[in-house]
């Protein structure tokens, strides 16, 4: 299994990129925002990968980030996701925007991607709905940027947040459930606030549960 790769941009095509390594050329597929992100010919990058293994080829897919690389795991476990779909899918959206999505169960939003049909986008929320928060919950952590230039990283791991008060499980929750809001593009105020709402309902709420319902409270016209 290759998990990430690091060397020099060969060149970049219109899906994917031929990274050398040691004198040994890879070609990685990457959805067109990170190919966008990737350094010019002969600069350094560090990326993520996936490796998809079929009787008669061999695949190597590339991700900035492991939520990203964990994100394209679970879209190729729906029936019917290729993983050019799944590419397709988290680069038309964003990671941000999907996880959004398939939490609030918006199918509309999924089928805006190319070549995915009002079945497969419903199929992608019925199937993933229950996961999402479990990668989102990630935080941090999973937003870590592989992607680097001549030293330089492009998209920098985000600062932690200031744990909320409590202790023990419901603090971990708390903690894990604001990095991953504060990490989809919420204020550090708005997303505390909107935990706090659930946690007076639901003070033994574990992370994903807390993650699912701010983000139904926080979306317009609030969902909950």
């Amino acid at each position: 299994m290759i998990g990430k790769i690091t060397g020099r941009v060969d060149y970049r095509d219109e899906d994917h990129a031929l990274i050398d390594v040691g004198g040994v050329g890879y070609i990685v597929y990457c959805s067109r925002p990170t190919l966008a992100r990737l350094p010019q010919t002969g600069g350094m990058v560090a990326l993520y990968t996936d490796l998809l293994v079929r009787e008669d080829n061999l695949q190597l897919f590339g991700f900035p980030t492991l939520a990203e690389r964990e994100w394209h795991r679970l879209l190729i476990s729906v029936q019917g996701v290729g993983a050019k779909a799944a590419l397709a899918i988290a680069g038309t959206l964003g990671i941000d925007a999907m996880s959004r999505a398939i939490t609030l169960g918006d199918a509309a939003a999924i089928k805006a991607a190319p070549g995915v049909g009002p079945k497969l986008a419903q199929r992608v929320i019925v199937e993933l709905k229950d996961k999402a928060a479990g990668i989102m919950a990630m935080g941090a952590a999973g937003s870590a940027a592989a992607v680097a230039h001549e030293g330089e990283v492009i998209d920098r791991e985000a600062p932690a947040p200031a744990a909320l008060p409590g202790s023990t499980a419901a603090a971990a929750a708390r903690a894990d459930a604001l990095s991953a809001l504060i990490n989809l593009g919420y204020g550090q105020g708005e997303a505390a606030g909107a935990i706090a709402e659930v946690m007076n309902e639901l003070p033994d709420a574990d992370a994903m549960t807390l993650i699912r319902l701010c983000l139904q409270s926080l979306a317009p016209g609030d969902r909950r």
